[in-house]
């Protein structure tokens, strides 16, 4: 059955994709009128996430950008839809990358770089990045493997296409050590403002007006192996094209105060966010972790987090 409906979803896929965008926008606008009016996906929670984060907004203009971020939300599935036949000139005129030539030249002096970047307009389209800068870097970004190893393996077809690498999370350490160690200077882009695991959290930070449990693997990692940090600020210019520029946080991460970087992050995406509200991932419960809950069944030890015993198990 599932080998059924992987076929199925590919060749609707494939064959929508050789669509022009303008007549997948008119597909958008269909999917918004379904998935905003008729199954009302996740209203709630964006609604909620929405008024939480920008409490100083009056009801109507909440509403405002719930309606303008559907339009977006439906707008990227089919974005995501064209990107896997869409020709890299094509690409490169509707997501155009600057100050490239700052990660240019960390890669020319052999420093690779970590690269910050959120759900934020088109994230998938940053898999482009290879067209812009110095081919001697290997681009790449961390992902989630997804269960389902076929839709697995066609996600990764199409992220892949324009010869930036998927590195699996879990794997993450490794894969970009061995790039180091064979002389290979790497651009990885880190998507990190999702809601750790109870036991993956380590640091809070204000974020969008929510006491925010958040993940410092980014950090940890740029930090272990010396990376030049950038954060990467997207914004959509209208509809169907986007400009991402690349702003230097530090090229010697290891003079930063723990935490320092994860901080500066979250408040470099908390200004990109505020200029296009409508254009990020709200229906994400982001702030479902709460430092309540986290101190009332976790502690942390020696930098580690580990779960309470409950009563019955210290008497035992």
């Amino acid at each position: 059955m599932k080998k059924a409906l992987y076929y199925l979803l590919y060749a609707s896929w494939h064959l929508l994709s050789h669509l022009p965008l303008s007549a997948l926008y008119v597909l958008s606008n269909f999917i918004f009128f379904i998935v905003f009016r008729i199954l009302r996906y996740r209203r709630r929670t964006v609604w909620v996430n929405l008024v939480t984060s920008f409490p100083e907004l009056e009801p109507e203009e909440h509403k405002d950008i719930e309606r303008k971020f559907y339009r977006w939300f439906c707008d990227y599935l089919v974005e995501n839809i064209k990107l896997m036949n869409m020709k890299p000139e094509e690409m490169k005129q509707r997501l155009v990358f600057k100050n490239t030539e700052a990660v240019d030249q960390c890669v020319k002096e052999g420093q690779s770089c970590a690269v910050y970047l959120g759900h934020l307009c088109n994230w998938e389209w940053i898999t482009s990045l290879p067209f812009w800068v110095a081919p001697e870097a290997q681009c790449g970004q961390l992902y989630h493997p997804l269960e389902n190893k076929d839709f697995d393996r066609l996600l990764l077809n199409i992220r892949q296409r324009f010869g930036a690498v998927c590195i699996p999370m879990n794997d993450s350490l490794r894969r970009i050590l061995d790039y180091k160690r064979q002389g290979k200077q790497t651009v990885i882009g880190y998507i990190a403002d999702q809601a750790p695991f109870w036991w993956n959290i380590h640091h809070w930070c204000q974020f969008l007006h929510h006491d925010t449990a958040v993940l410092s693997g980014t950090e940890r990692i740029a930090t272990k192996l010396d990376q030049a940090v950038f954060y990467l600020d997207v914004h959509r210019v209208k509809r169907g094209y986007y400009e991402a520029e690349f702003k230097l946080i530090t090229r010697d991460p290891k003079k930063m105060e723990e935490f320092q970087l994860t901080d500066i992050y979250f408040n470099e995406l908390e200004k990109s966010i505020r200029r296009q509200p409508e254009c990020y991932l709200w229906t994400h419960d982001r702030w479902k972790r709460t430092r309540e809950r986290f101190n009332r069944r976790f502690e942390v030890i020696d930098g580690k987090v580990h779960e309470k015993l409950k009563p019955e198990e210290v008497m035992g």
